[in-house]
Parts: C-alpha cells; structure tokens; sequence
C-alpha cells in the first residue's frame, strides 16, 4: 500500500471519530465499538473494498450492525476524536497490529487522558510510547 493511501485511511478513521461527535454518539461506546467492530478488522485487511468505502458508508455500517451498543453522551472534543482516529489507524499500519490488539493496549478513556501531551509527538513516537506504557503497566 503506498505512503498517500495509508495516510487517507488515517484520515478517514480521524473524520469519522470527529464526525461521532456531530452525532451526539458517547466517545467511549462509539470508540470501542469502532475498534472491536467487523468495519475496523476489514480496514486491517492488507487490501480490502471498505477502504475505499469512505467515511459515510463506514459509519452506516456501523450503524446497523452495533445500534445497541452505540450511546448518545458524553463526547470528546472534536480535535481529541480526530486525534485518536488517525492514531489508532497509523498505529495498525505502523506495527501490523489489529484494532482489536491496539484497543486492548489503549482503550479510548487512555487516549482521551495522554491526548495533551501526546498529539505534538510524531505518530510513531506516541505510539512507541503508548506501547511502553502498556508493557509496563501488565509486566
């Protein structure tokens, strides 16, 4: 996969994490259900027709398959979700690891907290800590 499709996945999952917010959708419900969700294993997939799917067809899907489980309350700030998404997903193409493995490791009430120091890091220096954080925390 080539440097400029990698970075439109990145900011395809950031524009749908900030558009949850226009939804009125609970940060921590809609993050997890996200990242645990068939839509995110099928964005991990090395190739795979959702990528090109766009943000609206994502979210639909979404929609459908978790309504129970998608909350309307309490929401990050846009910036935050935005934050997140395009992390979460550089994360996966920086390491290999699923979205399910990346949430377990940083669950959305983890990156809600360290987004302030974080954000300014390059993505791989924030994810490399994340990382250690993890490890040190279940050695």
């Amino acid at each position: 996969m080539n440097e400029s499709l990698k970075l439109a996945l990145c900011e395809m999952q950031a524009e749908l994490f900030a558009f949850s917010r226009e939804k009125g959708y609970a940060s921590e419900s809609f993050i997890k259900t996200f990242m645990l969700s068939g839509a995110a294993k099928d964005l991990d997939m090395p190739f795979h027709h959702m990528q090109w799917a766009g943000m609206n067809y994502l979210l639909s899907r979404l929609e459908e398959e978790h309504r129970d489980e998608l909350q309307t309350g309490a929401c990050y700030d846009a910036e935050t979700l935005y934050w997140i998404g395009y992390l979460y997903r550089y994360w996966h193409l920086y390491t290999g690891e699923s979205s399910k493995a990346i949430y377990k490791q940083a669950p959305a009430k983890t990156m809600n907290i360290v987004y302030l120091m974080y954000h300014t890091m390059s993505p791989e220096m924030a994810v490399d800590r994340l990382k250690a954080s993890y490890r040190e925390i279940h050695k």
